[in-house]
């Protein structure tokens, strides 16, 4: 269903790719999908896959580009998770979103005039998609389990587009503590919504494999789909 394209980096240090799929007929609008740690891997393609079947121009940019291009991993196998835990201290949020917004403004490009882009992300994306509702003109985003968003709270000032949060009510990676900090500091804010799922962990809407909860992620999905087709209409 999917291809791959070439964006350019706004840096102009080169170019990367992003999985791209189309729906059928006319986009009603666009959705950026941002990887995990394990790059733009099956489960990461299938969600483009899934967007693009429910009508929507999807992508997900590789944003392991400069250090690890072509980074594709199963984060069911030992070896492959532990290879990314180690490769992903070597990603840049600001170049990011920098690639995050050379991505929005090629979806942009694509759509009939006016039309709008929506961001959603998981794990590390969820702290990227955080972050490109600070820092970009994104039109809705929506971040699942983003872990270290605690730390970049001095930007939610920032957020003035609607924003939708998952978090895990026993993720190991996001104590209660940090949920709580992001929980007082997010909740006064009329274009942010945070949902909270008891008894799961970390990654339990992946699109398959060990850490998925079948349950909470058909939930949180529903809640994504009507965000997006509420606020990108």
């Amino acid at each position: 269903m999917g291809e791959t394209i070439s964006i350019a980096a706004l840096d102009g240090s080169g170019a990367f790719d992003a999985y791209l799929a189309r729906p059928m007929g006319t986009p009603k609008a666009a959705i950026l999908v941002i990887q995990e740690i394990f790059g733009v891997n099956a489960g990461i393609r299938r969600k483009v896959d899934d967007w693009a079947a429910k009508g929507y121009l999807a992508a997900a940019p590789a944003l392991f580009w400069r250090f690890a291009p072509g980074f594709d991993v199963d984060p069911d196998v030992p070896e492959e998770m532990e290879q990314a835990f180690k490769i992903r201290t070597q990603f840049d949020p600001a170049k990011g979103i920098e690639d995050v917004e050379a991505t929005i403004r090629t979806l942009r490009a694509s759509l009939p005039a006016g039309g709008k882009v929506g961001a959603v992300g998981y794990c590390m994306g969820g702290r990227v998609a955080y972050l490109t509702a600070t820092r970009t003109d994104i039109d809705a985003s929506v971040g699942y389990y983003g872990a270290g968003i605690d730390a970049a709270l001095n930007e939610a000032h920032a957020i003035a587009r609607p924003l939708l949060l998952h978090f895990a009510g026993n993720d190991h990676f996001i104590p209660e503590e940090a949920q709580a900090k992001i929980g007082e500091a997010l909740g006064p804010n009329r274009h942010v919504t945070i949902h909270t799922y008891p008894g799961v962990d970390h990654g339990f809407a992946t699109a398959s494999g060990k850490r998925r909860d079948d349950a909470t992620a058909e939930l949180a999905d529903a809640r994504t789909e009507a965000f997006f087709a509420e606020h990108l209409a």
